[in-house]
C-alpha cells in the first residue's frame, strides 16, 4: 500500500474504549451473512486447539467439528489460551474424519482443506465467499489422506519466505480471516 492512499487525520488517535469495540463488532456481525465452519482434525497441542477456538469465536464460525485425535477445548492447557471463548463456538467432540466432512456437508456448508496439494488453489483465489467450512490439519501431517478424499477442495496458503508452513493456529487464523474478507467483499 502507498502512503499517499492514507488520509491525513486532524485529531489524535486513540484506541477504541470497550463500548466502543463491542458497537463495531454489532455493526459487523449484522451486515455478516456468510455462515462459517471449521474442522479441526488431529491437532493436539492444547495452545494451539485454545487459539483455534479463540479466533474462531472472534471470526464468528457457526460450529467446530473435531476429528481424529484432536485435543477438546475443555484441556485445561488449551483453555490458557481460548480465555473461555469455546463457549462461544458450538463443538462437537472428536468423530472420524470422513463423518466430520459429512456432518458439515449435511449443514450446508462447502468444505474446503487448507493443505499442500497438487491440485490446491491459492487460498486468496478460493471460492470461500458463500457458505463454507474450512479444515485445518495435525500440527506434524496436516490433513489426513481420508479427509482430503472427502473434502470438496483444497487451498493452500502462499508463502514468499524461507519456511515451509504456517503453525496450524496461524494457519485457521489466516484461512478464516480471507473467507470473512471474501464473504464481505462479495457482489
Amino acid at each position: 500500500m502507498h502512503v499517499d492512499r492514507w488520509i491525513p487525520h486532524m485529531t489524535a488517535r486513540r484506541q477504541m474504549r470497550p463500548t466502543d469495540v463491542k458497537r463495531l463488532n454489532r455493526t459487523w456481525r449484522r451486515n455478516t451473512e456468510q455462515r462459517l465452519g471449521l474442522i479441526v482434525e488431529s491437532v493436539t497441542g492444547p495452545f494451539n486447539v485454545g487459539s483455534i477456538f479463540r479466533t474462531a469465536a472472534a471470526f464468528g464460525v457457526e460450529h467446530v467439528w473435531l476429528a481424529g485425535n484432536a485435543t477438546p477445548p475443555t484441556n485445561p492447557k488449551a483453555q490458557k489460551t481460548a480465555l473461555g471463548t469455546d463457549r462461544l463456538v458450538t463443538w462437537s467432540e472428536p468423530l472420524p474424519a470422513a463423518d466430520a466432512v459429512q456432518a458439515a456437508k449435511d449443514e450446508g456448508l462447502a468444505v474446503i482443506a487448507v493443505e499442500l496439494t497438487g491440485d490446491a488453489l491459492p487460498l486468496h483465489e478460493s471460492p470461500l465467499a458463500g457458505d463454507v467450512c474450512l479444515v485445518v490439519g495435525g500440527e506434524d501431517h496436516g490433513c489426513s489422506p481420508a479427509l482430503l478424499e472427502a473434502a470438496d477442495g483444497v487451498c493452500y496458503i502462499p508463502q514468499v519466505g524461507r519456511v515451509g508452513s504456517f503453525n496450524v493456529a496461524v494457519a485457521a487464523a489466516i484461512a478464516l480471516a480471507e473467507a470473512r474478507r471474501q464473504g464481505w467483499t462479495a457482489p
